[in-house]
């Protein structure tokens, strides 16, 4: 009953068949008519508690009930909190909002805003491929990408992406979109945490609790961590001693935050291992380690609240 009562349907047949439809328990029915209340609660009517309880916390409620404003939310299913939750190492999302601080979650669900009432239609015009949202970094809005390949994808900072699962909840001052996974913005989470949301660095993450390293990375920095995905983990040597898996790990780091356009080409670099590597120009750029393979700079600048992380497709070795 509870899968029936909450079955996805769409405006548009076109739409519904790049979405794929939906399979989750928590995703609310959309409605095609103008409704009569606000977000906040239409939110509530239809079951995102997990959104509504962060936005009470994060003091955003008056936002969502303001009958002069025009918005367009992304709205994480309560699945996706939990999930963001799990991630993270809390129990579950009521554990998630009552840990982090307001401004936090204030930042995390203000990227989940975008300006104006944008219809399912309008938020996937090819002709707009991102969307700035009410979160801002470094002065400008910060944006979330949209892409229709293979389902409607909302793209964030940490380089994953949700789906859309229902769209077009109208209310009276703006438009609902479900998705099933909490955006996650530039310049909020510490390197670690944005690193347990990449599914592609969860051999980073486990290498780095191994290594006992997660209380430096989660500090003040910055830092720069050039972070090698599971693949190139698994092309790596093994065995290695934890003395010597902390020597590996730290020699992808930088004492520095080193943006991408900051990349010093041809020069050698020193690591937090007192070992230098050098980057190589190029399309990717690449970087030269002890052995003769290089490895290449997959995607960059990926920007947490103490660092920026790029990540690479080797593992570095250094001498040992």
């Amino acid at each position: 009953m509870r899968r029936a009562k909450y079955l996805v349907t769409v405006l548009a047949t076109a739409f519904l068949t790049a979405c794929g439809g939906s399979d989750g328990d928590d995703v609310p029915a959309a409605t095609t008519t103008a409704a009569a209340t606000t977000i906040d609660k239409v939110a509530q009517d239809r079951g995102f508690n997990a959104l509504l309880a962060a936005a009470t916390k994060a003091d955003l409620g008056s936002a969502l009930s303001d009958t002069n404003a025009q918005l367009t939310v992304l709205a994480p299913t309560d699945t996706a909190f939990n999930n963001l939750a799990t991630s993270l190492g809390f129990a579950n999302a009521a554990a998630m909002v009552n840990a982090l601080p307001a401004a936090a979650l204030k930042n995390i669900l203000s990227y989940h805003v975008l300006p104006g009432n944008k219809p399912a239609s309008q938020l996937t015009a090819a002709a707009q491929p991102s969307q700035a949202t009410l979160y801002s970094f470094e002065g400008q809005p910060a944006s979330v990408a949209v892409s229709t390949a293979g389902g409607v994808k909302i793209g964030d900072a940490v380089l994953t992406n949700a789906n859309v699962v229902a769209t077009d909840v109208a209310a009276s001052n703006g438009v609902i979109h479900a998705i099933d996974k909490v955006l996650v913005p530039p310049g909020v989470l510490n390197i670690v945490q944005m690193a347990q949301l990449n599914p592609e660095l969860s051999s980073l993450v486990g290498a780095v609790t191994r290594a006992n390293l997660q209380g430096t990375l989660t500090g003040t920095g910055p830092f720069t961590v050039f972070a090698p995905t599971n693949a190139a983990f698994a092309a790596a040597p093994a065995g290695l001693s934890t003395q010597q898996l902390t020597t590996v790990l730290t020699y992808h780091v930088l004492g520095s935050q080193v943006l991408a356009a900051q990349i010093p080409f041809g020069t050698p670099v020193a690591t937090v291992a007192n070992q230098a590597i050098t980057f190589n120009a190029g399309t990717p750029p690449t970087i030269t380690d002890t052995t003769s393979a290089p490895a290449r700079i997959t995607a960059t600048n990926v920007r947490a609240s103490n660092g920026v992380i790029h990540l690479i497709d080797k593992v570095l070795i250094p001498a040992l």
